[in-house]
């Protein structure tokens, strides 16, 4: 009857010889996790010292295979192996790339980067998420989406049987409470930004142009983010129809050694859409209109050397247009906020997700729409609660009830 195979991940019986004066050498069969046994050995000293050392090899055996990662590769190369492939399979935008370098520069390699694949614990990997997520929670969820694709490249391979990152304990979410500009705060905005524009007598440099303020108009117009507003062409606008409409298709993304440019798709699909303009906005781009520059990209905001707008820049100005404005508090994606609980309140929260371009109303919900839970109607219920019928007419008790008047009759 044929020997039963060994279980995969298991060895045999060690045997030991004697090699020379103080030298040993310990071998057993180890059933690898393709299927095959092979032989494995190590030497030391003394025969238990061989022994030892033939034990430590064996747990840390990884699949033999012809792929540069193992259990003994760093988690620094790693994350060039695993760079390289996501670029090659270009399964995520550019800038996304970069984004995720930027988490290994910053967080990951510093950290973790100097540990083998078989040193990178839960443990170890829990611990390290959760110090970043002390101070930067979005750093640490951001690092955890690298480190989890990282590991799981490994697993693939066949350095490891299992991603440990899956197993860290989940990471806390910030609370944040949404915040929209009231009509108040709305003028003082645009007042902000007039007394910004406003020449400086004295002051060097370039005078500032008048971008801002349409560019904060079209975003309270459209609800859209200030990279799709800053990537809109004219032929991206219908001004004649009967009811003027924008078409969203595209936004401004910048990459490291690429610059700005404008990526020819939106963020999600659903940000593919087609909006229609209030007068305010009509206004606003047909008097743009009559005095544009003729620029290659036909963009409808340019910077002065013609080329495309960079978010970056539009931020910053507005930094400076709020500077003792009390006004700290906004930023252009407050303006979406506002759009989406304002439509919210005077239509739907469905209105505002297909407005902002969410594929989920629930996105709009929890993170662009002011409004607190409304708890359903159980007041019938609760009425159960209240105070039963008084006491029938007649004479009450006294300053001190009946058990005072019984004290002084004692």
């Amino acid at each position: 009857m044929a020997r039963p195979s060994l279980p995969i991940g298991t060895y045999g019986n060690i045997r030991t010889e004697t090699l020379g004066a103080n030298r040993f050498c310990a071998r057993a069969r180890f059933r690898d996790y393709d299927g095959k046994t092979r032989d494995v050995e190590a030497t030391g000293t003394t025969g238990p010292a061989a022994v030892r050392a033939l034990k430590e090899r064996l747990r840390d055996r990884a699949t033999p295979n012809d792929d540069e990662i193992t259990r003994e590769t760093f988690v620094s190369k790693l994350a060039g192996f695993w760079v390289d492939e996501i670029l090659a399979e270009e399964r995520v935008t550019l800038q996304t790339v970069d984004r995720y370098r930027t988490s290994l520069r910053t967080a990951i390699l510093p950290a973790v980067g100097n540990l083998r694949l078989r040193e990178a614990t839960v443990g170890r990997l829990d611990k390290f998420l959760r110090e970043v997520a002390k101070d930067r929670p979005s750093a640490a969820k951001g690092a955890k989406v690298v480190l989890s694709q990282m590991f799981a490249l490994a697993t693939r391979r066949g350095a490891l049987t299992s991603n440990p990152v899956r197993d860290t304990a989940r990471l806390r979410k910030p609370r944040r409470t949404v915040v929209a500009l009231d009509t108040d705060q709305l003028e003082a905005v645009r007042a902000a930004i007039r007394t910004w524009q406003q020449p400086t007598p004295g002051k060097p440099g370039p005078r500032h142009s008048g971008d801002l303020a349409d560019i904060v108009d079209l975003l309270l117009a459209t609800g859209a983010r200030i990279g799709e507003i800053l990537a809109l062409r004219w032929e991206d606008v219908d001004l004649a129809a009967a009811r003027p409409t924008v078409t969203i298709c595209g936004t401004i993304v910048y990459v490291k050694g690429k610059g700005f440019f404008r990526q020819d798709w939106t963020k999600t699909d659903a940000g593919y859409r087609t909006v229609i303009l209030p007068r305010f906005a009509v206004g606003m781009l047909m008097a743009r209109q009559l005095d544009a520059d003729q620029n290659s990209y036909d963009a409808i905001f340019v910077s002065r050397r013609r080329t495309w707008l960079s978010p970056q820049n539009v931020r910053r100005q507005w930094r400076q247009a709020r500077t003792d404005t009390g006004l700290e508090w906004v930023t252009p994606h407050s303006f979406r906020k506002t759009v989406a609980s304002l439509i919210d309140k005077e239509a739907s929260a469905k209105n505002a997700a297909a407005q902002l371009g969410h594929e989920s109303e629930e996105i709009t919900k929890k993170h662009y729409i002011v409004k607190p839970a409304v708890a359903p109607d159980s007041s019938h219920i609760l009425e159960k609660l209240g105070p039963g019928p008084g006491p029938g007419p007649g004479p009450g008790p006294g300053p001190r009830g009946n058990d005072s008047a019984a004290t002084e009759a004692n």
